[in-house]
């Protein structure tokens, strides 16, 4: 008997409810994977697009964003259903030699996207304080290591969150002072176009939207929302309410992707200025739209790079601690040996590499590269009724998804073309 309403209580605390504000305690994870994907590496491929290519590669971001809520909420659709998240399920249920692979692979993914956010906030404290650029990824990993020791979830979810405004906001306020295009933008965002020599670009803005070690992160950080899951109806309005999350989040990251590629093609594009680096921006902004532009710009910047800098630690830290079998707790080794690989590794290739603005964009292309293993492992697991049970995807879904990874491989395979 005490059994029995020990359960119901628990079905009372953790049944979401759709009353009132109630959708809003369950934004946060959504965030969480939005910020990753706004982070130093794709203001580079932005600022590349926009300002080598006008509005014309905007359709991208459309595309990336559109393929990025499919794989998103798919994941998180396999750790709300098994409890899993992407690299404990593919640790359990797939051959050690396919399991072992992917992950490496993610965790090379992990690594080129630590680099990227750990170089932009470098950038960000050189461009407003002078800090030399080794100085301030010192800074930036040392404050992440923090972050990361001493705050659960849910209090890096109200960071995120606060900074993902203020990039928002910082780009809004940017945005009203340029004078856009928008009958080209509209154009460009809905007309595929691949310009001459724009295919690197194209890839490292998919790269960068849609990255790998956000899906491993996402199908994580979804379990942080405790629930009944011997409920079926609890687990359906979590469903909901992650797809709503992940919507919201989304369209977030869309529209401040798209501001960033705006930006540059109001202010560069059409004045022939061709960016190669992240400090050139600033220098250029000033002049054009003020000095206030600049000093936004590089304050978003270093919002960004710290907040996604987050991000790929804790999905590193996923990530390796899958290998085992295990869940992401910064208390447990695996998990804080995953999160130091990720940002080490890192620190190491910015200290080799000489051209910082390219080693972004390069990053991003990178992640391009190995999405495609990242889909074909979760396609297999959330197709798979052993897995999933009668979570699995329906048939469409899957064929989506199969269809996605295709159109991912093609573009590989378009780039290797354009660049031999």
């Amino acid at each position: 008997m005490i059994k029995d309403f020990l359960k119901d209580l628990r079905r009372k605390d953790h049944a979401p409810r759709f009353g009132g504000l109630d959708i809003f305690q369950y934004i946060g994870p959504g965030l969480l994977v939005t910020v990753g994907f706004i982070d130093p590496g794709n203001w580079a491929s932005d600022l590349a697009a926009g300002s080598g290519f006008g509005y014309a590669i905007l359709w991208v971001i459309t595309l990336s964003t559109i393929i990025l809520i499919i794989l998103q909420h798919n994941v998180a659709h396999l750790g709300i259903a098994t409890g899993k998240c992407l690299s404990e399920a593919a640790t359990l249920y797939t051959p050690k030699w396919v399991s072992r692979g992917v992950l490496s692979t993610a965790m090379i993914a992990s690594v080129s996207t630590s680099m990227a956010e750990i170089l932009g906030s470098a950038i960000a404290l050189d461009m407003l304080f002078g800090i030399p650029i080794a100085a301030g990824a010192i800074l930036t990993f040392l404050f992440v290591i923090i972050m990361l020791l001493t705050h659960s979830y849910r209090k890096i979810e109200k960071f995120i969150i606060a900074f993902v405004s203020v990039i928002g906001l910082s780009y809004l306020y940017e945005l009203s002072l340029v004078n856009i295009d928008w009958r080209a933008a509209g154009i460009g965002w809905v007309k595929p176009s691949i310009p001459q020599g724009s295919m690197l670009i194209i890839m490292s803005v998919l790269g960068a939207v849609v990255m790998p070690h956000n899906l491993y992160l996402h199908s994580e950080i979804i379990q942080s929302r405790q629930f009944n899951r011997e409920d079926e109806k609890v687990i359906r309005r979590q469903l909901d309410y992650e797809l709503f999350d992940t919507l919201f989040s989304m369209i977030v990251g869309w529209a401040i992707n798209s501001a960033m590629i705006l930006l540059a093609a109001a202010t560069f594009f059409q004045h022939n200025i061709q960016v190669d680096k992240l400090q050139q921006a600033k220098e250029m902004l000033a002049p054009l739209l003020g000095n206030n532009a600049g000093v936004v710009f590089a304050v978003a910047l270093l919002f960004a790079g710290v907040s996604s800098t987050i991000t790929s630690a804790m999905a590193g830290g996923t990530i390796f601690a899958g290998f085992f079998g295990e869940p992401y707790d910064i208390h447990d080794s695996h998990s804080r040996t995953g999160v130091f690989i990720s940002l080490f590794f890192a620190m190491v290739v910015i200290f080799l590499i000489r051209d910082p603005y390219w080693g972004l964009i390069i990053s991003q292309m990178i992640l391009g590269i190995q999405l495609p293993f990242t889909i074909g492992i979760q396609l297999y697991l959330t197709s798979s009724n052993k897995v999933m049970g009668k979570y699995a995807n329906k048939k469409y879904v899957s064929a989506v998804i199969c269809l996605i990874g295709i159109l991912v491989v093609v573009l590989n395979l378009y780039l290797l073309l354009s660049i031999m």
